[in-house]
């Protein structure tokens, strides 16, 4: 008979909480057995007022010979039947009993640590004839004065039964295990806002400075009881929450235990050991080469596994425990990857189209690390993507210019071990580079020295069957995703928002302004109405609806800004060459309405859904608006057909007569359909303009 029972547990609250499940099942088995139990200091508040625990001894590290031999001799006259000692210590070796736990470790199939401390139970009760039985949460004894001190928090901030409570616990014992405070800065105006719950921050004294910052920076005051609750408190407000948010700590092990629903953020700690472990959980983390590294310093210096975890992240996962998807509609893919690399080198507005690629991708693996190799002009276009973990720059122009550069930098790539690249673009350069970066897979067109990919699709692209967007999107269905948002994503920054308001302002422009922006400039001269016609379009549309008219375009196009504007007779602010994309994003987003030609902008603006006029010329299938068209739902296409047997785009012998075709009382035309389902008309618009301004 099992009468008498030491338990000899961890240090850290959070390990101790993890052996707690032992003890469950030993009070379980052996109700009548008496259970003496050791711990460390920090783990004392869990056992002191447990009716369980007979007895509580505190070990403390320290302790002396002389000490630790005088308890040795205390225990020994006890007479334990069963010693299990999680710790392995010279207690559990040395002190008689009939029935002991073997310092073994479990079999390498049981990974988490709740279930290996579990395994060395079933091993020593097995040769009793008895078999553990886990019930859980006896072991936390929480008394009415923590429950009555919980319900006067929630009494005195007008909590009900009735609200939704979302536990947000942002620190943790160690450094290296915290995800930034300001990025947990940004999660309570999105919770509040995606689930109407109260959030209420938890933690201990050493978590009151992230607490302090997290509350400073959001208008609404949060609860904040970090510092203020016990450990039987705390768990008392766990058994409330909706939700638990937490970092690797014991916060999560304790709502673990208490099976309340978690989400937990991991860094460099392995989940599969210290993930949580409720019914209901999900774990956010970044799948880089060097994590779960389980250090207590980043060799690297940089904290990656943690920095590159976003909010949108976290509320991603969230939303799916308050809202888990149904496993029959779950399109899951093939296969699981944990680091992607997406290949688009070209230009700002195919690297555009190719953002629903990044959207799709973690749908499908959410914790994984997806990068995208862009070109450095396609760098503002990715960078802020919510999708998108890292933009990596290959500058076949600049840096990494000639065949030794770019095998430099196809070994820099090898060494962040991705599993899969998806080259949307096909070139000899992007196919020879993930090749030298030995990426197992390789998914792209068969075009360009497309014997390099380990997957080929059949280049048509030239056939313009099918938008640009669709032809990436092919290369995700290729996986087995079948994606669920097409939307073009364009990252539009505060400061680009601020930079513009404050530009206008400076230029004479009202709030109340509405503004033209034209765009005269195109990669290529097949592309490019004439200058002259912009000006016109520009100045009628001044004058009859009182638009304040801005040019932009890239460096290379201020020559034709420069003719448009000098052709004009109303008043335009001339950006041309002057703006970067971010501050052209900010521009666009304020504007009334957009012309321009087909160029990287007119995509920006689509993606931002301003009203779109946008002219194409060429009749090639593959260079027509079917393949490259704006996306936005307030997009207008001016594209005649000439009767041209073949296109030559670029080499035209017949002056671009496709774009001749167009005429300033087509712009007009569709700019008024537009103008006047927006609510505006030239009756109501009229206004006076101030002189010429030229930057």
């Amino acid at each position: 008979m099992i009468d008498k029972i030491l338990f000899i547990t961890l240090s850290n609250i959070g390990d101790v909480i993890l052996t707690l499940p032992v003890l469950d099942c030993l009070a379980t088995s052996f109700p009548q057995a008496e259970i003496t139990v050791i711990a460390g200091p920090r783990a004392e508040e869990i056992f002191r007022h447990n009716p369980r625990v007979s007895r509580l001894v505190i070990y403390h590290k320290r302790s002396t010979w002389k000490e630790n031999f005088r308890l040795f001799q205390e225990l020994k006259k006890e007479g334990f039947t069963l010693v299990v000692d999680l710790r392995n210590t010279l207690f559990g070796l040395l002190l008689p009993a009939k029935y002991r736990t073997a310092p073994i470790s479990a079999p390498k199939s049981i990974a988490h640590m709740r279930d290996r401390h579990l395994h060395r139970l079933l091993k020593v009760t097995k040769s009793y004839q008895r078999l553990p039985n886990v019930t859980g949460n006896h072991s936390l004894w929480i008394s009415r004065q923590d429950e009555d001190y919980i319900q006067n928090i929630f009494r005195e901030n007008n909590i009900t039964s009735a609200d939704k409570i979302i536990v947000v616990a942002p620190g943790a014992r160690s450094q290296v295990k915290r995800w930034p405070q300001d990025k947990f800065a940004q999660l309570p105006p999105l919770l509040e806002k995606e689930f109407s719950a109260r959030i209420i921050l938890a933690g201990d004294k050493d978590d009151l400075p992230a607490a302090k910052y997290i509350n400073a920076h959001y208008s609404n005051r949060l609860i904040d009881l970090c510092g203020k609750t016990s450990l039987t408190q705390l768990a008392q407000l766990l058994k409330r929450a909706a939700c638990v948010l937490s970092n690797d700590s014991a916060v999560l092990h304790l709502s673990s235990y208490l099976n309340i629903p978690t989400v937990a953020i991991f860094g460099p700690t392995d989940e599969a050991k210290y993930g949580p472990w409720s019914e209901i959980k999900a774990v956010v983390k970044k799948e880089i080469a060097c994590r779960p590294c389980e250090k207590a310093q980043c060799r690297f210096g940089h904290l990656n596994c943690l920095h590159f975890i976003k909010p949108g992240d976290v509320l991603r996962q969230v939303k799916n425990i308050f809202d888990p998807r149904p496993t029959a509609q779950d399109p899951r893919p093939r296969d699981i990857f944990k680091r992607i690399l997406i290949v688009r080198t070209d230009r700002i507005g195919d690297v555009l189209l190719s953002t629903p690629v990044i959207n799709a991708l973690r749908e499908a693996y959410p914790s994984a690390y997806i990068a995208m190799m862009v070109s450095p002009q396609g760098k503002d276009i990715v960078d802020g993507n919510p999708y998108l973990d890292e933009a990596i720059i290959y500058d076949k122009e600049g840096k990494h210019r000639g065949w030794a550069r770019s095998w430099k930098f196809a070994q820099n790539l090898k060494k962040k071990r991705f599993e899969l690249a998806l080259v949307l673009h096909p070139t000899n350069r992007v196919h020879l580079v993930t090749f030298l970066a030995a990426i197992p897979r390789r998914v792209g067109y068969d075009r360009k020295m497309g014997f390099l990919l380990t997957e080929r699709l059949e280049h048509k692209k030239q056939l313009g069957q099918k938008h640009e967007l669709e032809y990436s999107l092919d290369l995700v269905r290729h996986l087995g995703i079948e994606p669920q948002d097409k939307a073009i994503f364009m990252p539009l920054r505060k400061e680009a928002e601020i930079w513009a308001a404050e530009f206008l302002r400076q230029q004479g422009v009202k709030d109340s302004d509405k503004l033209l922006l034209i765009h005269p400039g195109a990669s290529c001269p097949s592309k490019i109405w004439p200058p002259e016609r912009f000006a016109q379009a520009a100045d009628r549309l001044a004058q009859d609806y009182g638009l304040r008219v801005v040019i932009v375009a890239g460096p290379k196009d201020i020559a034709l800004a420069k003719q448009a504007q000098e052709k004009m007779h109303q008043p335009a602010i001339n950006l041309a060459g002057k703006t970067s994309l971010g501050q052209l994003a900010g521009l666009l987003k304020r504007c009334r309405i957009f012309i321009c030609n087909d160029s990287g902008p007119m995509h920006i603006a689509a993606a931002l859904e301003v009203p779109v006029i946008a002219i194409f010329g060429r009749a090639q299938d593959g260079l027509s608006p079917r393949r490259w068209g704006p996306l936005g739902k307030q997009s207008f296409v001016l594209h005649k057909d000439v009767g041209c047997i073949e296109c030559l785009a670029h080499n035209c012998v017949k002056q671009f007569t496709c774009l001749q075709a167009i005429t300033v009382n087509d712009i007009v035309k569709a700019a008024a359909s537009i103008l006047v389902h927006l609510g505006d008309t030239p009756e109501s618009n009229r206004q006076g303009v101030p002189g010429r301004v030229t930057l």
